[in-house]
């Protein structure tokens, strides 16, 4: 039976249902109104969301970056949906609505980071983990992690990250692979078990614009900022398709991974982290209406918020999802993709 929600214990939930100045959420009928519709993010300068995460430290607060090409910075966005400036620059920058003599709000610099393709962020009890590792042509060899000691965004506008941890895939050895080797070193998805980092991968065929499905999970043993620190590699699932963010819920029971088509989820591995060959459930997403997803959190056990790069944001109830059947839907997915991608043009 679903739980049913006590606002008062579940504040950061109703402010997000309530707030947003958003109208009415509109639910689709053909995924049982699983999935709703929250609104815009309104904050011209968050303009091609990439990463989402739920602060473990602060109350009331969400963190978001853009994808590559922006400025290395992060937002605070409060339960209100609004971004979160610090009160002692309030008087010189505004928020959503412009205000004359003041500069909308730069937001939380990474001083000495450079966002060469931020995708993904994962946060625990103390750190922010930036993954620089969005890798679309397989040619970098700079791919790695921005480590930041977690800020109050209530009082800080700039932070310094901890260090930069580099990383390699131990299969790759030219960049971009040369054929018949697949491009298979793309990752998106990024998030904390156990005390570790986990990365899921994006696949190509043999090009850029060649969309192949299935991802590979990595475990990062290491964190040495001095030398390159190889992932290992630990689970694979081939039924994934273009798989851009990932994270595990507050209970550490069950870990969700979004893609464009379709939204996982993968129970506890008993005593393992071979994620990808345990329990696993599959909802289809409807690409007309959720657009490109792009990232995720939880903002509870049985909820998720989703946004895609339009700066819209989604409520995703996961109770008691569909199990995966076993039948691949990457063919459906590519279709389903470029269809959507032709329609944008």
């Amino acid at each position: 039976m679903r739980t049913t929600y006590n606002f008062r214990k579940y504040s950061f939930i109703a402010a997000f249902l309530l707030a947003f100045a958003f109208a009415t959420s509109v639910a689709i009928a053909q995924l049982e109104n699983r999935i709703q519709k929250l609104g815009d993010i309104e904050f011209r300068a968050i303009s091609e969301l990439s990463g989402l995460a739920r602060s473990r430290r602060y109350d009331d607060v969400l963190w978001m970056h853009n994808d590559s090409g922006d400025q290395p910075r992060l937002f605070a966005v409060d339960g209100n949906g609004r971004v979160i400036i610090p009160a002692f620059l309030s008087n010189l920058y505004h928020g959503e609505q412009t205000e004359s003599g003041k500069q909308p709000w730069p937001g939380l610099i990474i001083e000495t980071a450079v966002n060469i393709d931020w995708e993904d962020i994962a946060v625990d009890e103390d750190f922010i983990y930036i993954a620089d590792m969005g890798n679309n042509g397989n040619a970098r060899r700079d791919l790695g992690v921005y480590i930041v000691a977690e800020p109050n965004p209530r009082a800080r506008q700039h932070a310094r990250p901890f260090k930069f941890v580099p990383v390699r895939y131990p299969e790759q050895s030219a960049f971009p692979p040369e054929p018949p080797a697949r491009w298979h070193f793309d990752s998106e998805a990024v998030f904390v078990f156990n005390g570790s980092l986990y990365f899921l991968t994006k696949h190509r065929g043999m090009a850029i614009n060649e969309l192949a499905g299935g991802t590979n999970l990595y475990r990062l043993d290491s964190m040495d900022s001095e030398e390159m620190n190889v992932l290992t590699p630990v689970d694979a699932l081939a039924d994934a398709f273009f798989l851009t963010a990932a994270e595990l819920s507050p209970d550490s029971m069950q870990l969700a991974a979004v893609g464009y088509t379709e939204l996982w989820l993968f129970t506890d591995p008993m005593d393992s982290d071979g994620w990808l060959s345990g329990y696993t459930r599959r909802l289809p997403l409807d690409i007309n209406f959720t657009g490109l997803i792009e990232s995720l959190t939880w903002l509870d056990d049985e909820t998720l918020l989703i946004g895609n790069e339009d700066e819209e944001l989604f409520t995703v109830d996961v109770t008691d999802l569909p199990l995966h059947d076993g039948v691949s839907r990457v063919d459906e997915g590519l279709r389903e993709f470029r269809e959507y991608m032709l329609r944008r043009r």
